[in-house]
């Protein structure tokens, strides 16, 4: 009796894993269409169809499409900030570790939250979101550029202006999103690497004239 009554009423746990799984799949399916269509273009109908549910059942999981926007955005930062944070806190030179992150941050680019951050426009989102975001955004450029500055100190990074460098290299950097394309010739990995070394070929030290 005990045994049937626990298939008829599953535990608070498989509640709450049934409902993290239903969200989950509410998220990925409408960063794919935000990535694909945009958010303007996309509905919440769009979603549910995606689904195969009704508009109603996505209300059980977020009040409106500005929330499910910005935690799709808020995914793909934290991916960069948890990335530019692990590799600040390791050893190793300024440039190296810089070199880690970027191609950490290169291959976020290529999936969908991270495509997501840099195809999101400030203004596609509510007053209250878009200052969140541009909070997280923030920070993430200040992680880097002590990561740049950390590196022009040891002499592993060309001296130079550590925000310009930063502003260059997180913009190469986001521009993955715009241009690519998982079903092409090229990987993420390979992408990632074949960006990193363009972007790091032109922080190495220059050689003094004269020097061999």
């Amino acid at each position: 009796m005990a045994s049937s009554a626990k298939a008829l009423w599953p535990s608070v746990e498989d509640r709450e894993r049934e409902r993290r799984e239903k969200r989950e799949a509410v998220l990925h399916a409408a960063v794919r269409s935000f990535n694909e269509k945009g958010f303007h273009a996309t509905s919440l109908d769009d979603v549910a169809n995606a689904l195969n549910v009704t508009k109603p059942t996505i209300y059980h999981y977020f009040a409106n499409k500005d929330e499910i926007l910005f935690e799709c955005v808020r995914r793909g930062l934290d991916s960069i900030r948890h990335a530019a944070e692990a590799v600040e806190s390791e050893g190793g030179g300024g440039l190296e570790r810089l070199r880690r992150l970027m191609r950490d941050y290169a291959i976020i680019m290529t999936r969908d939250f991270g495509m997501c951050v840099t195809r999101t426009a400030d203004h596609e989102l509510s007053g209250d979101s878009r200052a969140k975001f541009r909070a997280l955004k923030r920070e993430i450029d200040q992680t880097v550029r002590r990561v740049v500055e950390q590196g022009m100190a040891d002499g592993s990074i060309a001296g130079g202006d550590p925000r310009l460098v930063t502003f260059t290299l997180t913009g190469a950097l986001n521009w993955i999103a715009h241009w690519y394309d998982p079903r092409g010739a090229l990987g993420a990995e390979d992408v990632a690497d074949a960006a990193v070394a363009t972007l790091v070929g032109g922080l190495a030290p220059r050689r003094l004239q004269g020097e061999r």
